[in-house]
């Protein structure tokens, strides 16, 4: 049971799926980095009272540590240390077809 403040795994899911360096999120090698709600799992957000972990597939080209500066910095305050996990680099031209799709 949490005791710290509630933070929204949905919410973080979403505000780090956004950033133009991150191609998806990353559930880590074994679905360690996921956030378990009632029915359903975030992969790619564990929410601890003293650490938020953050897992992503970043886009190619990709500068490793700017990446997770910049995971920090639109997560914002949370009150607790955010680390920052790059578990893939997205293969461009998947990627670039992925975007024509949409």
């Amino acid at each position: 049971m949490s005791t710290g403040v509630l933070v929204d795994a949905d919410r973080l899911a979403a505000v780090v799926s956004a950033l133009p360096g991150v191609a998806g999120l990353h559930g880590g090698r074994f679905g360690e980095i996921s956030t378990f709600l009632p029915g359903r799992r975030i992969r790619g957000v564990r929410v601890r009272d003293d650490l938020v972990t953050i897992g992503v597939v970043a886009r190619d080209p990709a500068a490793v540590p700017r990446l997770g500066d910049e995971v920090r910095a639109a997560l914002g305050p949370l009150g607790r240390p955010v680390d920052v996990w790059v578990g893939d680099v997205a293969d461009p031209a998947a990627t670039s077809r992925e975007e024509k799709k949409s």
